[in-house]
């Protein structure tokens, strides 16, 4: 009963809030982690009221499957970027900016916050610095597609951006991984080789492999209906078990095997999207199925975002500074790419905006950091309320960027009294 009765109030929460901000223009994805916020337990929580809000930490992460199973939908989304027949034209583009942009952000934060471990060195540590660096390299994909869905933005800056975040997700794991086995080399003072360059491209291919052969099988499995239906069943069902069979892990001597859950879901739709013929329908079918999923994926975020790391005044600090850097990271880094590869100019302006999201990817880093002991709670706080900003605020300048590309179009006149009509004609007939 109270894991229902989480779930409807999340639902109601986020519904009703995206009402409440609709006069200020926030995209649907603000709303909803602001409602999470505000009934996390860190606000209405706190007063520990039944049917009110999420009275506490425990209570939020009962529902981390949802969050699970709606990440492992946003992948597969995300890989209907890659049809070959769209790749022909971005394809180069994207590898090249999608690896820049995020090598840029973590090396300008590394510089800086490098620099500032000589200022404050009993602050900050080397180890701390390299890895929050490597943090930097991660975007948010949830929060870039749920805006691309509410306003339908269609063109160039869109087609590039949505392979961009999801080949990032791929440069940051390795990244971050290199950046990692030197921060725990300099915190403990032995280095592993196999854990700074083996575990993570053996992580990266078998997770490709893995969402290859089950988007196959995918494939297959859906000749066998007639019915769109069955075929949408197919495709849940089939989404479900790969985000399920990525959460194995295995160890083969001294590497171990472990899965993306992002990857492998984002190569299920990538070959399922290439190799089935009715996979256009199919995807615009999945879309409309996952909207209250992710809906509720976000005001679960939005619950889990813990507002105590704004009382310690170094980590506000550092936190600022990390913000700061890793924004401008992936602006410069989006837009000298851009420029190299010849991209329009509203690409060059806009796409490094629409990059800023972080959240999933670089909490789940933090989860590795943890082995740093002492020096990973740091990290993880810093992390937390860079995400918290980023969150917030990285959906709306997400809308604006897109917008001033020309991918958004606000609603035409026509569409607006065709609306009007039909709500005046509704309420005629329930009159009668």
């Amino acid at each position: 009963m109270s894991v229902l009765l989480s779930v409807s109030i999340a639902m109601l929460a986020g519904l009703l809030m995206t009402r409440v901000l609709k006069p200020f223009k926030f995209p649907a994805v603000t709303a909803y982690l602001i409602a999470g916020v505000l009934i996390g337990p860190y606000c209405l929580g706190a007063l520990h009221l039944d049917g009110v809000g999420f009275t506490s930490a425990e209570a939020v992460s009962k529902l981390s499957l949802i969050s699970e199973v709606a990440l492992g939908f946003i992948a597969f989304s995300i890989g209907n970027e890659f049809r070959l027949e769209d790749l022909k034209k971005t394809g180069h583009q994207a590898a090249v900016i999608g690896v820049v942009q995020a090598l840029v952000a973590a090396l300008l934060v590394d510089v800086v916050l490098v620099l500032l471990h000589f200022i404050i060195p009993d602050k900050l540590s080397l180890a701390q610095a390299i890895t929050l660096g490597a943090i930097a390299t991660a975007t948010a994909p949830a929060a870039t597609l749920m805006v691309v869905r509410q306003y339908k933005a269609k063109g160039k800056l869109t087609d590039l951006l949505l392979p961009i975040v999801a080949l990032d997700d791929a440069v940051g794991l390795v990244v971050f991984a290199v950046s990692f086995g030197i921060a725990r080399t300099l915190s403990s003072g032995g280095a592993d080789l196999v854990s700074i360059l083996v575990n993570p491209l053996v992580e990266i291919a078998a997770s490709l492999a893995l969402g290859a052969i089950l988007g196959w099988v995918l494939t297959q499995l859906e000749k066998l209906f007639n019915s769109n239906t069955n075929r949408l069943n197919m495709s849940i069902a089939f989404v479900f078990l790969t985000a399920s069979l990525s959460m194995l892990e295995f160890e083969l001597g001294p590497v171990k095997l472990g899965f993306s859950s992002l990857l492998v879901c984002m190569m299920l739709g990538t070959v399922f999207c290439n190799c089935c013929v009715l996979s256009h329908d199919l995807m615009e079918k999945t879309d409309k199925w996952t909207s209250p999923l992710f809906a509720l994926f976000f005001v679960i975020s939005g619950a889990e975002l813990e507002l105590s790391v704004f009382t310690d005044a170094v980590i506000v600090g550092i936190g600022v500074v990390y913000i700061l850097f890793r924004s401008l990271g992936k602006y410069f880094g989006a837009y000298i790419s851009a420029k190299w590869t010849k991209c329009d100019d509203n690409i060059c302006k806009y796409l490094g905006i629409t990059l800023l999201p972080q959240a999933g990817v670089a909490l789940g880093m933090c989860l590795t950091a943890k082995q740093l002991g002492a020096e990973g709670d740091l990290i993880r706080n810093i992390i937390l309320f860079s995400v918290l900003v980023y969150e917030l605020v990285g959906p709306l300048m997400t809308r604006m960027a897109l917008t001033k590309a020309g991918d958004i179009q606000p609603m035409s006149e026509a569409v607006k009294n065709r609306r009007s009509h039909k709500l005046a004609e509704a309420e005629a007939k329930k009159n009668q």
